[in-house]
């Protein structure tokens, strides 16, 4: 099926969409919300707490005004004159049994209040506050305007209705620079990752060395594009290694094949067979051990169970005397690893056969535990290996003598799987002079 150009409208939606359901995006919109609710919340509680308490003032105000006007008619101190002389903003009506007096015409309007609590009331339009008390003249009725104290509240009320949103446009705004800030070093790696191929598996991505989550994720991606950097060239060995070594018997094999067929006389079916069977083996061997040093390439750690050392050693002495070989066993001490024993059993395996390849009349195997590492050891008496030759020939198809490997069955990958399995235990292989006079070769891993 063909792939959707980046104009296609159908294509590009879902990235409009993602776009538009962006992480900044929701961040900013998730702060504002919670701010929202937040300022609002908060603006409610201080308009009516302002009201609250400017209309308490003006009812504490009057009460003890009340209670002034209460005391001077009751102790004769104030008459009836100077009630109805006042001209300030208070209403004060004298409610007698002989009729009521009054301070001002709206005065006459005031409730009485049931009881000695303050009350809110309309008169003729005006909001006002109400108190009464009991005199020995009657009942004196007090009240105040509120007219203030509501437009005290109604300019805190419009104040805040402007400050509010352009309080919630400032957060917003500092939150959006914020998060694209906090999200630009994510974008750097999402972009620096998108632009890697199979070509450039090579490069990472940058890292500051803060420690913080965006620089442990760089880490993190690094850490990925190691594995499958590895990976990648782990395959591209396995081809180059397989395309180079498989070409000889492949190459064999054609040869004898078309000179039995143009010279019939010259060859044999039963030579022809032993050459194939010959070269086929070979191949075979090359291909096991290629897909073993794929597995270890890529997956790298091995399974982990209790394995003996000493007895992957005794059951190899059991078989090289079983082949008539000369072999000592002797040194051969209890060394417990954790591992897999199939792939150590394979390692100990191609260190024995590279020994009876290349020893003269004998070989030694050993094995210890020493300072926490297990050390299992093959020696030989042959000529040894040159101190400039010995990491060399861990490498794969490695051979210092070539003639004899190729005769003696070997493919040249023997040594490098045992390197790659005693790192997957987390070990190593190496090589030192063997006391019989030969080369000691050493698989070296933590002892459990």
């Amino acid at each position: 099926m063909a792939e959707a150009s980046a104009s296609d409208p159908v294509a590009s939606a879902p990235e409009r969409g993602r776009r538009r359901a962006s992480i900044r995006l929701r961040i900013t919109a998730a702060a504002l919300a919670v701010v929202t609710v937040a300022f609002g919340v908060g603006a409610v509680a201080m308009v009516w707490t302002l009201e609250q308490r400017l209309r308490a003032s003006v009812a504490e105000q009057l009460a003890d005004e009340l209670a002034a006007l209460a005391e001077g008619v009751d102790a004769g101190t104030i008459q009836t004159a100077a009630l109805v002389a006042r001209d300030d903003d208070v209403l004060v009506a004298l409610r007698a049994p002989t009729g009521i007096t009054v301070n001002a015409a709206d005065a006459s309007l005031l409730p009485v209040p049931p009881t000695a609590e303050p009350i809110e009331a309309r008169v003729d339009g005006l909001h006002v506050v109400v108190v009464a008390a009991e005199t020995s003249q009657g009942t004196i009725v007090v009240g105040r305007s509120l007219q203030e104290a509501d437009d005290a509240v109604r300019t805190t009320a419009v104040l805040l209705a402007v400050a509010v949103p352009l309080g919630l446009v400032l957060v917003g705004t500092v939150v959006w620079i914020v998060v694209e800030r906090a999200l630009a070093p994510v974008d750097r790696i999402r972009a620096r990752v998108d632009a890697i191929d199979a070509g450039g598996l090579d490069m990472r991505v940058p890292t500051t060395g803060s420690g913080d989550e965006v620089d442990r994720l760089a880490a993190t991606m690094n850490r990925m594009l190691a594995r499958v950097d590895g990976g990648v060239r782990a395959r591209q060995r396995f081809v180059s290694d397989a395309s180079h070594e498989l070409r000889s018997p492949l190459a064999t094999m054609r040869q004898f094949a078309e000179l039995s067929r143009a010279h019939p006389d010259a060859t044999s079916a039963s030579e022809l067979a032993d050459v194939v069977l010959g070269e086929g083996e070979r191949m075979h061997g090359i291909v096991e051990g290629l897909l073993l040093l794929a597995r270890l390439d890529e997956h790298g750690g091995a399974a982990s169970r209790s394995i003996d050392l000493d007895d992957l050693a005794h059951a190899e002495v059991e078989r090289v005397r079983a082949l008539g070989r000369t072999v000592d066993g002797s040194a051969i001490r209890a060394a417990a690893v954790a591992g897999d024993a199939r792939l150590l059993s394979r390692a100990l395996r191609n260190l024995v056969d590279n020994a009876m390849r290349h020893a003269s009349t004998r070989i030694a195997l050993g094995s210890v535990v020493r300072d926490g590492r297990a050390m299992m050891w093959v020696d030989d008496d042959g000529a040894g290996i040159a101190a400039s030759e010995r990491e060399r020939v861990f490498e794969r198809f490695v051979r210092l003598d070539e003639a004899r490997a190729r005769d003696d069955g070997g493919s040249g990958l023997g040594l490098a799987i045992v390197r790659e399995v005693a790192r997957a235990h987390g070990g190593d292989a190496w090589i030192a002079d063997a006391p019989i006079g030969g080369a000691r070769f050493v698989l070296e891993l933590p002892a459990s």
